[in-house]
């Protein structure tokens, strides 16, 4: 019998080293490495593969659309680019309490009751945990299958038995493989694991879905490589003192990536939005300064928010600058393009911003209305309600052109906007909506003169704005 060998692995990054290191060299984090036992070398799932595979011709290989699984939810098929893939690996990740075991138990009552088999495998609660929560979520499909397990292997011979057609595993982090002696949620038994399931749902066909805990930092616990042998990454999120959740597909083989759906947390489970740009804005104080609506685009969505800024005079040697909802590092570089090159005097100001609802956003077409909500607040001078700001700010103070903003627009006067300012280069070639007028601006001088009414704008501007048609 081969001896065995271990080797220490951070238990973060996933980072392997022959010896023991108080500090890992990969990620910088001290304390996380753990000694492994390394298991003799086997196939690359564990088992053998059944059938061998041969070399094709590209021309000769039958192209074949992929009749995927729809459920009723719109805001979950949109986020999975159209419905469930057959034979695909996805992974959710999400903060704990989020509501990623609820979204999934919904989305298999759904199947469940269309005539799908779905098995739903939970390794945190019993069986009778999981009915307590699902009375309260009113599942009761009769083909929806429960199992409280955690051995891989148990869990594949129940598989056999019960051939569904989607599998859910809560969580990856407590299956394990029996045959490994390390503990349950260290890299090897997450990366062991994650690869029986993966050639499981390649051969048999089965749509598999792996909830993945994750770090203080945010990101997916277990190696990175988990993300890369998965189809499908999603991310669950949202604030718990919100009742908004946000679906969004940061890795799709099957579809668009950055897609949002977008969530409403209740006694009775989720319920999606089919309009956030309505939920997002019903709040919005009339005639307040420090507020101006963007328009961003999630995926194919266009999605309106309202920005809020607080512009105060500092009690502290440097002024703050804290930011919600967007990159900290992006409203100090818009602030000092409101210092430089528009002439506010914002360097003993605090700057307090906050993107309204609890959604995140790193679009830099948000930077013409971070803007004019900062020029707002600092002036005391509100904006119109019924205008929109749509662009992307340079550091030479220009406004540069943005993409869809035929799409954009066409939200914004949905919801009843009667103007849109927009980068100048982005005028001609379409016609806006009727009702909606549109206003090309170069720079942000020039923005924040003509939304604030401080100034007048120049009569050889006038050539810049769209009548209504």
């Amino acid at each position: 019998m081969a001896k065995s060998k271990t080797i220490f692995i951070c238990q973060e990054c996933g980072y392997e080293s022959p010896k023991w290191m108080g500090r890992c060299p990969g990620c910088q984090n001290w304390n996380t490495m753990v000694e492994e036992t390394l298991r003799p070398a086997r196939t690359s799932a564990g088992r053998q593969v059944k059938t061998e595979s041969k070399p094709s011709r590209l021309t000769d290989v039958v192209l074949e659309e992929e009749p995927r699984i729809v459920t009723e939810l719109k805001e979950f098929n949109r986020v999975m680019g159209g419905g469930i893939v057959p034979a695909s690996l996805t992974l959710v990740g999400g903060d704990p309490g989020i509501g990623k075991s609820t979204l999934l138990l919904q989305v298999c009552d759904q199947l469940a009751s269309g005539g799908v088999r779905v098995l739903y495998i939970s390794g945190e609660e019993s069986v009778r945990q999981t009915k307590m929560r699902a009375s309260r979520l009113h599942v009761s499909a009769p083909e929806l299958y429960v199992l409280a397990e955690t051995d891989i292997r148990h869990i594949e011979d129940q598989i056999e038995n019960v051939q569904p057609v989607v599998l859910i595993i809560d969580s990856i982090q407590t299956i394990y493989d029996s045959e490994m002696s390390s503990a349950p949620g260290s890299i090897s038994q997450i990366k062991e694991c994650t690869a029986q399931l993966l050639r499981l749902s390649k051969e048999s066909g089965v749509a598999v879905f792996i909830v993945g805990h994750v770090t203080k930092n945010g990101a997916l616990a277990g190696p990175r490589t988990l993300e890369h042998m998965v189809d499908t990454v999603l991310y669950f999120e949202g604030e718990r003192h919100h009742t908004f959740r946000i679906l969004r597909a940061v890795k799709n083989r099957f579809g668009s990536t950055n897609e949002m759906g977008v969530f409403e947390m209740k006694e009775d489970g989720l319920t999606e939005v089919s309009n956030p740009s309505e939920i997002f804005l019903q709040e919005r104080s009339k005639g307040a300064a420090g507020s101006a609506i963007a328009s961003a685009m999630e995926g194919t969505r266009p999605v309106l928010v309202e920005i809020q800024a607080l512009v105060t005079p500092t009690s502290f040697g440097n002024p703050r600058r804290m930011a919600a909802g967007m990159d900290n590092h992006r409203v100090s570089l818009l602030m000092a393009v409101l210092e430089k090159r528009v002439g506010l005097l914002l360097q003993n100001q605090d700057a307090y911003i906050n993107i309204a609802g609890g959604i995140k956003l790193d679009e830099p077409a948000i930077d013409l209305a971070c803007a004019l909500s900062i020029a707002s607040s600092f002036n005391n001078q509100p904006t119109p309600i019924t205008d929109v700001f749509i662009g992307e700010v340079g550091l030479t103070g220009e406004v540069r052109r943005v993409s869809r903003i035929e799409q954009r627009v066409r939200e914004a006067a949905k919801l009843g906007f009667t103007k849109a300012y927009v980068p100048a280069k982005n005028i001609g070639g379409w016609t806006p909506p009727e009702g909606m007028r549109l206003v090309g601006v170069e720079t942000l001088a020039q923005t924040i003169q003509i939304a604030l009414g401080s100034v007048q704008p120049p009569q050889e501007e006038d050539s810049f704005f769209l009548e209504d048609l």
